[in-house]
């Protein structure tokens, strides 16, 4: 693979979402933070400061996931539904650097996103006098970045082999099922039963643990709910080797279909 290409490659990506009015969401999320700011006093008038907090956090996961999902698995089906791809492939470019491109290019607007998104939501703490930590609020910022990247993964490993509509559920799915592998692996060992304790064990293996990368309610109690740097680092590193895996998947399968 040829960084230039897929640098190239993922520039395009990054242009053509930014055209496709992605930002508005910006606007999207500062409106629902104005409302939220003004509104909560009148329905939690004694913990208005840690449910903002809450809702600043997941409504940002929130929108993102939208994004990561709905774009990440038309990016290639996009071109294939387009005939466009025929053109991609007949210039000297990899498949394997077309992925790749499309999928930095897609984490690029996604990085961009969180961050202004992160910057807005720690204006209005300000401006509201609203207790917080900005460290542990960075951090958790970071790591949904980490998740939004597997899931892009994920919406591009889908979409090179199915519909935009099914792998669109697929996605939302393992997204889903990723925040509750740890206690589908409990409720196997609860069970007593073998056959189900088995399932269990094996849609922990093959599912993402997104729960490793989601920080929400930890920044919400600060610093010390915070897991330690050893913790951060490993599950930081689970998430791109996931992320990885999973790109290497879509790009043998993508290698092996014809146009």
């Amino acid at each position: 693979m040829t960084p230039s290409r897929i640098f190239v490659i993922a520039k395009n990506v990054f242009h053509e979402v930014i055209r496709d009015r992605i930002l508005y969401i910006i606007g999207f999320y500062t409106l629902i933070l104005a409302i939220a700011i003004r509104a909560l006093p009148e329905f939690a008038a004694t913990t208005e400061n840690k449910v903002f907090l809450d809702f600043g956090l997941v409504t940002m996961s929130v929108i993102t996931l939208v994004v990561a999902i709905f774009i990440g698995t038309g990016l290639i089906n996009k071109e294939i539904d387009k005939r466009t791809i025929l053109v991609l492939i007949a210039k000297p470019v990899s498949r394997s650097e077309i992925i790749s491109g499309k999928f930095l290019g897609l984490s690029s607007v996604l990085a961009v996103l969180v961050a202004i998104m992160t910057a807005i939501y720690l204006i209005f703490l300000q401006l509201g006098n609203i207790p917080h930590s900005i460290f542990s609020i960075l951090i958790a910022a970071v790591f949904l970045f980490f998740q939004l990247s597997l899931i892009t993964a994920v919406a591009i490993t889908f979409g090179v082999f199915t519909s935009s509509l099914l792998a669109i559920t697929l996605t939302f799915a393992v997204y889903l099922m990723g925040n509750i592998t740890q206690d589908l692996l409990k409720l196997g060992r609860l069970s007593s039963n073998p056959a189900m304790e088995r399932v269990t064990q094996f849609l922990y293996l093959i599912l993402p643990d997104l729960s490793r990368l989601d920080l929400k309610n930890d920044a919400v109690y600060g610093l010390q709910a915070l897991p330690n740097a050893t913790v951060l680092i490993t599950n930081a590193g689970y998430g791109l080797l996931y992320s990885a895996m999973l790109l290497a998947i879509a790009i043998f399968i993508f290698s092996r279909r014809e146009f």
